[in-house]
């Protein structure tokens, strides 16, 4: 049974199958598209005016389409200045001229002599200035999309600039940008407070000129250069290009397919929030039907422990393995509870190989962290290896969730961190598990002086063999293995997101595949969930490790996608 489809009565009505069925559907007429083309050919830099006025409802229409241009976080940060004063314009082309003499000087004597041949302004013949300003005094990182690029808010700026010269155009107006300006000369006369900053003047008013090409083209000043030179295809010419890739994302299609079919749901867009994203992401890798999974535990012990960098003895990991195998465990318990098979990897526990975990431990002698690597290329080879192939095998259900058992790891997991992030031990380095502060010291000195040790500049599977644990080294295979075989993998805490990074910087597209379960207790989790670009499903402050976040955050999404096959369907 269908349902009619609710239409929201503000926004966007349409329906995604109305979109599939004529993707281009959003077109302007054939009619308007022409005229938006020709005023697009048609722009040009206007240096002569008429001295008639421009009416104001002409003037309110152009500066409405400057107001309408794209701004980064709708911030809207220009402020349109406009110049009447007979005085102010005097004055601003008294500056003009000083800079174009300026300007002149710095050329080779014929390029100044032709540069003083053109007129390169019209501030006293046009009606109207128009001084386009840009409001900065909000903090960057308090604007979306500034934090990255601080400098967006001029691009806006420049952006209601060209509105405002197409409007100009269509209405029959001249318009020209002229910047023979001393930013800071031409502040002061407008008396602009610190922050706000100017992009220059425009000129507006009726042409005195009807220039059938740029004025600089006509007068041999240069030509604009063909599509084809300033057209590139993914990579600048001659730049080194990155390793092959041999796994892929889901395609736009699969992508998009997964949004379009939520879209058939009796309900908004988006309704489950983040758990609504993550089954998308699901649904994208083919795997709209899964029902289960498995939960892949690895564990090992640390010889840098011995620097009394945990709280425990370096017998709890065995005993936490030994309970897993028997199905006792935190982990394994939660895993049942959820429907999860469990898989438990003994990658280097103390004391020799553990009964009845899956074994996949290095046989090379191992390093401390702090005066040696913690596993040669070798064996970080052979785990790598290993790990994948489990991934690809147990990925066949569709759903890994990863765990990890490891006294100390945390301190191992810190120090791979700050190589393949570049970031200092104070960023990454938590208590861990029951640390106090003087444990905390030691855990940061030992970080430090691995770092010292091991250097600068390692790619990711050189620092996964110098900083990195076993069991890390097995959980990046893991992620890879799964991925390659489109299986989601549901991450747990800081050491499993660190190895599920190392995944990712050697295969990007695995990130596609990627579910962060929870956002941990452990200081250095988050900085490590942005790199992966992953937002957590769950934050309950938890610190048990064993995978037990990511067994719960993988039976909500198993959760979230029972709930939208058995959800009523509308009929478009």
């Amino acid at each position: 049974m269908t349902w009619p489809r609710p239409v929201p009565l503000i926004g966007d009505g349409t329906a995604a199958s109305e979109r599939a069925a004529d993707p281009a559907g959003w077109a302007l007429p054939v009619a308007d598209r022409d005229g938006l083309y020709r005023a697009i050919g048609a722009r040009r830099d206007v240096r002569r005016y008429r001295p008639d006025p421009v009416p104001e409802d002409v003037l309110t229409r152009v500066l409405g389409a400057a107001h309408q241009a794209p701004s980064v976080g709708h911030s809207q940060p220009w402020r349109f200045v406009v110049v009447r004063d007979a005085g102010l314009r005097d004055r601003a082309a008294v500056l003009t001229d000083r800079e174009r003499l300026r300007q002149a000087a710095q050329l080779e004597p014929e390029a100044g002599a032709r540069l003083l041949d053109l007129q390169l302004e019209g501030v006293r013949e046009a009606p109207l200035g128009v001084v386009v300003c840009c409001d900065r005094r909000t903090p960057a990182a308090g604007v979306l999309g500034r934090a990255t690029f601080p400098d967006a808010d001029l691009w806006s700026c420049a952006a209601a600039i060209q509105n405002l010269w197409l409007a100009a155009r269509a209405e029959g107006l001249g318009m020209g940008w002229v910047t023979l300006f001393r930013p800071d000369e031409l502040a002061d006369l407008l008396g602009l407070p610190d922050g706000v900053v100017t992009l220059g003047w425009l000129c507006l008013g009726w042409p005195d000129e009807r220039p059938p090409a740029p004025g600089l083209e006509r007068v041999a000043w240069s030509r604009r250069l063909p599509l084809s030179d300033v057209v590139l295809a993914d990579r600048w010419p001659g730049d080194v290009a990155p390793p092959p890739s041999r796994l892929r994302a889901p395609a736009p299609e699969q992508v998009v397919g997964a949004r379009d079919a939520a879209d058939r749901l009796l309900t908004p867009p988006g309704s489950l929030g983040l758990l609504d994203r993550a089954v998308d992401r699901v649904v994208a890798l083919g795997r709209a039907d899964l029902t289960g999974g498995v939960l892949l535990l690895a564990a090992a012990d640390h010889p840098v422990t011995a620097a009394g960098v945990s709280a425990y003895p370096a017998s709890t990991t065995r005993d936490v393995v030994t309970a897993a195998v028997a199905g006792l465990a935190l982990g394994t318990t939660a895993a049942r509870s959820a429907g999860l098979g469990v898989v438990v990897v003994d990658a280097g526990v103390d004391g020799g190989p553990v009964p009845g975990a899956v074994p996949a431990r290095p046989g090379d002698p191992r390093g401390d962290l702090v005066t040696g690597p913690v596993m040669t290329a070798a064996d970080t080879g052979r785990l790598l290896a290993r790990g994948r192939a489990l991934g690809v095998e147990h990925g066949a259900r569709g759903l890994v969730a990863l765990g990890e058992v490891g006294v100390g790891n945390t301190t191992v997991a810190a120090a791979l961190a700050c190589a393949v992030l570049h970031v200092g031990p104070d960023a990454v380095t938590g208590l861990g598990a029951g640390a106090d502060a003087d444990m905390l010291t030691r855990k940061r000195d030992a970080v430090a002086a691995a770092l010292l040790r091991a250097g600068t500049g390692l790619d990711p599977l050189r620092a996964l063999a110098e900083l990195g644990g076993p069991e890390l080294a097995v959980l990046a295979g893991v992620v890879l293995g799964a991925a390659e075989v489109r299986a989601v993998v549901v991450v747990d805490g800081f050491a499993a997101s660190v190895a599920a990074l190392v995944a990712v910087l050697v295969e990007p597209a695995v990130q596609s595949s990627l579910v962060a379960g929870q956002r941990s207790r452990e200081r250095g989790h988050d900085v490590v969930l942005a790199a992966l670009g992953c937002e957590p499903l769950l934050d309950l402050r938890l610190r048990a490790g064993e995978g037990v976040g990511a067994v719960l955050a993988a039976g909500l999404l198993l959760q979230g996608l029972a709930v939208r096959r058995g959800a009523a369907r509308v009929d478009r």
